[in-house]
């Protein structure tokens, strides 16, 4: 499928590019200079009219948000609520399952830091049961034990991150979520990596609740995210344990009103961080997630290509499936030195530790790791220019 932009559009709305060789869109990505000057313009105007006036005159600009964000995931757009990260909307979602103790939450070895930590504090204030899923050795989920896990725990909620922030696997998401459907179990997912760089279609998937956040792969700004939440969360009447006033409505001195769709679950100060983010999921789908996931592919499969084939590198990306976060090693250099040769190649890079995935990296044996992550907005030539600057780096 072509994209609607060309590669040179796509580059000259992407200034940053010119000045660094950039790799970290699992980090914070290059926001597109159409996402700039909305923000700017709407900041603008609240220096004339106030932030509340700008809010009322530009309410079909900041409505975009939630059409742009549907188109994005099959969906409708009462389905979508405006959120401050993918992390604030993951604990709007856990607010709104009525956990009792001795209820179990299923998870994986791979789950991002946040969420393990939000899990592990429920498990000390609320008393339920934390259970992880194994994986296979090359990497992949076993699904065969994930089933074997609801079937004999009856968990509550499985809660998988969709790519981890850590390594390049992508887990098995419509085959989880078939499992939750067929044994009626509310499901999670953190697609705050797989958002903008693959096709999400929730209609396959199936989520109860899938959250995201705009800073990464979406190329959207700082602070924004969004949560989806399925017809099945809302008919059961789920909402969050602490509800703003942009999510219901106070109807008597004791009583509120919820809202009726997804916006029940978000925050009153929305404005100006969803008008960036509507422009950043619009700028996703004008040039088309189709086209951006094989544009992601041509370049992964250079730099995976080209990076496996040196000696004193190794690559720690498990798995059959792997996405655009390429992440490796090198043992007989110091990281110090490594940090040094990248940054003197203009790289923009992420550098992890234990902290980040204690389970994978105890497993992989290592104490750190550079990541890695090129965008449809990156070239073939750039991917070269990284194994070639490795490559002198390790002589």
């Amino acid at each position: 499928m072509q994209s609607q932009l060309t590669a040179a559009q796509l580059r000259a709305d992407t200034p940053g590019c010119q000045n660094s060789l950039f790799l970290n869109s699992a980090g914070a990505s290059l926001m597109p200079q159409p996402v700039v000057k909305a923000m700017q313009d709407y900041l603008q105007l609240e220096t004339q009219l106030g932030g509340y006036e700008v809010e009322r005159v530009r309410q079909a600009q900041i409505g975009r948000f939630y059409e742009e964000t549907a188109h994005l995931l099959n969906t409708r757009p009462e389905h979508i609520a405006f959120a401050y990260s993918a992390t604030y909307a993951t604990f709007q979602a856990l607010s709104a399952i009525p956990f009792r103790e001795g209820d179990t939450i299923l998870t994986t070895t791979n789950d991002y830091v946040s969420n393990q930590l939000a899990f592990l504090s429920m498990q000390q204030r609320l008393g339920i049961q934390l259970l992880r899923i194994h994986n296979l050795p090359n990497g992949d989920l076993d699904l065969t034990h994930a089933e074997e896990l609801i079937r004999t725990h009856q968990p509550v909620l499985v809660a998988i991150t969709h790519i981890p922030t850590n390594s390049g696997l992508v887990l098995p998401a419509e085959e989880v979520g078939k499992l939750c459907q067929q044994y009626g179990v509310w499901y999670l997912l953190d697609a705050a990596q797989s958002v903008g760089q693959l096709p999400l279609d929730v209609a396959r998937i199936q989520p109860d609740f899938l959250v995201a956040t705009g800073r990464k792969f979406l190329r959207g700004p700082r602070n924004t995210g969004f949560l989806y939440v399925s017809d099945r969360v809302l008919t059961a009447g789920l909402s969050p344990l602490f509800v703003d006033r942009r999510a219901a409505t106070w109807t008597e001195p004791d009583t509120y009103a919820l809202q009726l769709g997804a916006r029940r679950f978000e925050p009153q100060e929305i404005s100006l961080l969803s008008v960036g983010l509507a422009e950043a999921v619009g700028y996703a789908n004008l040039v088309g997630i189709e086209a951006i996931a094989q544009q992601n592919q041509r370049l992964m499969h250079r730099l995976r290509t080209g990076l496996e084939q040196l000696d004193g590198i190794t690559l720690l990306d498990w798995g059959s499936c792997q996405s655009n976060l390429l992440t490796f090693h090198t043992a007989h250099h110091p990281l110090s030195a490594l940090e040094a040769a990248l940054r003197h190649g203009r790289v923009v890079f992420t550098t992890q530790y234990p902290g980040s995935a204690l389970i994978d990296f105890g497993r992989k044996g290592i104490d750190s790791l550079v990541r890695l992550s090129p965008h449809y907005f990156n070239t073939l030539d750039e991917m070269d220019e990284v194994v070639d600057l490795m490559a002198h780096f390790l002589r």
